[in-house]
């Protein structure tokens, strides 16, 4: 290399996780070998090189490279042995990735570098100096701040994503100092991902401030005692220490020994057939057709070439944060034989099925000296079932019984902690012989469970992620078998843990029925002999391992990685602590409110009574429909299959509606006592006797299209059309000095129809803030915006949010209480004038009647194997399920990804103490220390209508609703 020469260096590892997050899941359609980073990848380096080779562009590269990182193991781990140990393992889908990125890279005809023991950055360190010393000058390709401390007069930076490059004026305009200062600037604010410690509470103003007062790290640590500001003073003097060792952790070396000289990196003219090979064989089909037309190759003349696919969960190799296999352990991947992950998926399956559980195999774990050699096994395997039984279902009161580890198929192990037996079997602390302390238990296991690199497996793991942490045990690296088969089969099965064995592994697991019995006679998990314990939850863990490896293989071969990856499994710490932190009620509100009920519920009563003509059991459906179709002979009556009249809530709307007062009044009646019956009555039950708080509990696979439900208690079906039900949401109140603050999603479901059906009308009115009823009400019934009849526009918003259900005429007619003609042609007019909403729902279920399922605009996935139904009754309903799950699925995995990153932006705020509590189908529920409320709700806002990017920019905008009070209602 020599002067006027000039060297382009691509941070390759940033490139393939921007590809990968930047892009949506990508299969090659041959065989469902997921590519989508490394389409990413190759795209983003063609434009790369297209524009460098361009002379009229601007710089044009005389040497290039690609670096990579080779592990995640390097030197720095031994300077600081929690560097990056916060770092979880890649996507599965992402895996096999790596190794095609590079074969790509080779397939570009440029040089693939990596060093053992060192990161990536540190050879780009070492390649601008060397660079730099023989007078040329250097681009760096990447965003990456760790790297602006390389910037020089020689030296630049260029972001291909916003375009932009990065001299010395850039870098201070973004941090406050010049590159040479951006190592202290580093060591003092620290870095989260890299777990670099810092300094706590110095952010990058701060630490700019201090460089510009004292000059560097080492005057400023040593003239520390001179700050004015206490708390900052005490801060930095405390630690000193961290700061000068994460200095050493963010200076970058300069002196690796390279393998590959700066002569090895001169830039080559393209070689289209070379890349036009691989390109073919990885099937990218548009970048094949550029590269060939702007290389002047004929596509059609070269053939595919081969291209080697590493394995799936044995990939451990380069850029793997991920802990080898131990020595000697079997490895089941697709590469030794060029299986695809749906061949794998299917052997996976039929070996579970094929290989039988063995109950009595599994061993009971009483000694400490036993405990750690589980412990080491567990490390060696990597991967692990988990099982902790617990003294009740609610993990905020439940105690630990035992906790099972499986470290193999049929291997299991059960350390019980709080079993208590028969009196004369009880030690004198009231335990069963043969047992450890819960403590030393948990002391033993929790760098176990809070390792990284350790993959803890089991069934519906939120509860165990919350009793874990109220022994302060954060559950790091896990899959939940329940939620893969979520992701997989939402809507074609059940997700329990007995039904998924019987599904995959023909194997019936023990019931709780026959483990504990049931009535009088049932006991406790803790009351159960050791022996038959150690079956029981030996059997939870190692099913939960053997369902692992037969599901896991099934996300990468249908594309469904993603979904689980960033809609589910981070949910669970999010869910786990909204539960933990519950809300508070007002109880002399609800008491008050529980007697209004009451009174209300008496006088309709008596009405009732005289309307029936004498005294009667109102809740008893045999007697009140007796009433209604025999002794007063009202129109309409249908019986059951048991022969009694029907009085479901439907047939009393309808009666309602046609004018009859009896029914209507039996309507009110059952509400006002379903209120005051689970709500104002039993709210008070739910408070925690330590927290004096009610948490609610969430599940996440219990409804098809990906929206929460909630129980014990269900804070979610509390009505707020009624005047009733809004007065039970001001008993939900924020304790002293705090506030509520609900942040609401506005027409979340109408956006996306809008959005999915490409309604111009409809976007152009969200997009510039208009009234979308009267919108659509103007455009149905031709009357002016300006001065609308109120009842116009209501007619028009019941269709809106109608339609969205598949609602139909005899629906919308009870509705709006008009002849189901009328109600008709209001329907027929409207498709009329939005006809991509008809168009929308003729092609949502031809794709599912074709596939047996309809997928969210995330790719979540709805099954509905009834669409084919030869009933119509049955398949009608399938249907207008279908229409409306890709709607009401895309708003529900919206809102899961504001929840997933909702506590982390709050938190890089400066707002830590603001918290999540509750979640209420399109809303969001948080309490804030008063003076924190005006600064939280602008980052709310921002978290919540960006949620859906970047996976989808969405062509309407989402727009959220956020107020502060101090109970619900009012924030609402």
């Amino acid at each position: 290399m020599k002067k006027g020469d000039h060297l382009f260096l691509v941070d390759g590892s940033g490139y393939i996780f921007r590809a990968y997050h930047a892009l949506p899941p990508l299969t090659r359609k041959s065989d469902g070998l997921p590519v989508g980073a490394v389409s990413g990848f190759c795209n983003m380096l063609w434009k790369l090189l297209r524009d460098a080779r361009n002379t009229d562009v601007g710089i044009v590269p005389t040497h290039f490279a690609v670096i990579f990182d080779y592990s995640s193991k390097t030197f720095r781990n031994e300077l600081f042995t929690e560097y990056k140990a916060n770092r979880t393992a890649p996507p599965d889908d992402l895996i096999p990735q790596f190794g095609l990125i590079r074969q790509a890279t080779r397939a570009f005809d440029l040089p693939c570098i990596e060093k053992e023991g060192f990161e990536a950055d540190d050879l780009i360190a070492t390649y601008c100096r060397l660079a730099c010393e023989a007078g040329g000058d250097t681009t760096i390709i990447s965003s990456d701040k760790d790297l602006m401390q390389l910037v020089g007069p020689s030296v630049q930076m260029y972001d291909p994503m916003k375009d932009k490059q990065i001299g010395i004026a850039e870098v201070i305009e973004k941090w406050g100092v010049p590159p040479e200062k951006m190592i202290d600037l580093q060591a003092l604010t620290g870095d989260s991902i890299d777990n670099v410690p810092g300094v706590p509470g110095i952010g990058p103003k701060t630490a700019a401030q201090l460089l510009e007062e004292f000059g560097d790290l080492d005057t400023l640590l040593a003239r520390a005692g001179e700050i004015k500001q206490n708390k900052r003073r005490e801060t930095i003097l405390a630690n000193a220490a961290n700061a000068r060792i994460s200095r050493e952790l963010v200076k970058l070396r300069n002196d690796v020994p390279l393998e590959e000289g700066l002569e090895s990196l001169q830039l080559h003219p393209a070689n289209g057939p070379r890349l036009i090979s691989y390109l073919k064989a990885m099937e990218f089909t548009s970048l094949m057709r550029r590269v060939a037309e702007t290389t002047g190759t004929d596509a059609s003349a070269v053939e595919a070439g081969t291209v080697t696919v590493d394995g799936f969960e044995s990939a451990h190799g380069p850029d793997l944060d991920v802990a080898p296999k131990a020595a000697g352990a079997t490895t089941d991947t697709p590469a030794q034989d060029g299986k695809t992950p749906a061949l794998l998926a299917r052997r996976r399956a039929e070996a579970a099925a094929a290989q039988k559980l063995d109950t009595s195999a599994y061993r009971t774990v009483s000694e400490a000296q036993a405990l750690e050699d589980l412990v080491a096994e567990a490390y060696a395997t990597g991967v692990v079932g988990l099982d902790i039984q617990m003294t009740s279902i609610d993990p905020m009161l439940a105690e630990i019984t035992g906790i099972a580890l499986g470290t193999g198929a049929g291997q299991a192990s059960y350390i019980p902690v709080g079993h208590k037996a028969q009196a004369s079997d009880l030690l004198s602390d009231g335990a069963t012989p043969g047992q450890m302390r819960a403590a030393d238990v948990l002391a033993a296991l929790q760098p176990l469970l809070s390792d990284r690199s350790v993959l803890k497996v089991g069934h519906n793991l939120k509860n165990e992620w919350l009793l874990l942490s109220r022994h302060g045990i954060t559950l790091e690296a896990f899959d939940d078998v329940m939620l893969m088969s979520y992701v997989l089969d939402a809507g074609s099965g059940a997700h329990t843990l007995d039904a998924l064995a019987d599904r995959w592994l023909k194997h019936s697991a023990l019931t709780i029925k026959e483990l504990l019995g049931s009535g009088r006679t049932g006991i406790g998990f803790d009351r159960l002999p050791l022996e038959r314990a150690t079956a029981a939850a030996g059997e939870q863990a190692d099913m939960a391992l053997r369902l692992w490896a037969v599901l896991k293989p099934r996300l990468v071969a249908q594309g469904l990685v993603s979904i689980y990856e960033r809609l589910e499994r981070p949910l669970i710490p999010a869910l786990a602590r909204m539960e933990s932190r519950g809300i508070s009620i007002d109880r002399q509100m609800l008491s008050r409110l529980s007697g209004e009920l009451a009174q209300k519920a008496g006088a309709l009563e008596d009405d009732i009574y005289k309307a029936a003509g004498g005294p009667f059991t109102i809740g008893s459906p045999k007697q009140l429909g007796d009433i209604l179709f025999g002794t007063l002979g009202l129109p309409g009556g249908a019986k059951t299959k048991t022969g009694q009249w029907s009085t479901s809530a439907q047939v009393l709307e309808e009666l309602a509606a046609e004018g009859h007062d009896l029914p209507r009044k039996i309507v009110d009646w059952r509400q006002l006592t379903k209120l005051k019956s689970t709500y104002t009555d039993a709210l008070p039950g739910y408070v925690h006797p330590e927290t004096r708080r009610v948490h609610t509990s969430y599940s996440l696979a219990s409804t098809s299209t990906g929206r929460l439900s909630s129980t014990e208690p269900n804070l979610q079906n509390i009505p707020i059309r009624t005047a009733e039900g809004r007065k039970i949401r001001t008993a939900f109140v924020a304790e002293d000095g705090n506030k509520l603050i609900s942040a609401d999603y506005s027409q979340i479901e109408l956006r996306i129809l809008a959005h999915v059906a490409d309604i111009p009308q409809l976007k152009a009115a969200f997009a510039n803030g208009d009234d979308i009823h009267a919108i659509t009400a103007s455009e149905m019934f031709g009357v002016p915006v300006e001065g609308m009849p109120r009842e116009v526009r209501s007619r028009a918003k019941a269709i809106n949010f109608g339609i969205v259900y598949g609602i139909s005429a005899f629906g919308l007619a009870n509705q709006l209480s008009i002849p189901r003609e009328e109600a008709g042609a209001y329907i027929k007019r409207y498709f009329e004038r939005f006809p991509g909403i008809r168009d929308y729902m003729d092609t949502t279920k031809a794709f599912c009647r074709e596939h047996g399922y309809v997928e969210t605009i995330f790719g979540r996935r709805a099954h509905y194997p009834d669409i084919r139904a030869s009933n119509p009754s049955i398949r009608a309903n399938s249907e207008r399920a279908a229409i409306n799950a890709p709607i009401q699925g895309s708003a529900a995995d919206i809102i899961r990804r504001a929840m997933v990153r909702m506590d982390d932006a709050l938190v890089a705020a400066g707002l830590p103490d603001v918290r999540m509590l509750l979640q209420v189908h399109d809303e969001l529920i948080f309490e804030a220390r008063e003076e924190d409320v005006e600064a939280a709700m602008p980052v709310i806002r921002t978290v919540m209508e960006n949620a859906a990017m970047p996976a989808i920019a969405l062509s309407v905008p989402l727009q959220v609703d956020a107020r502060a009070a101090h109970n619900w209602d009012e924030a609402h």
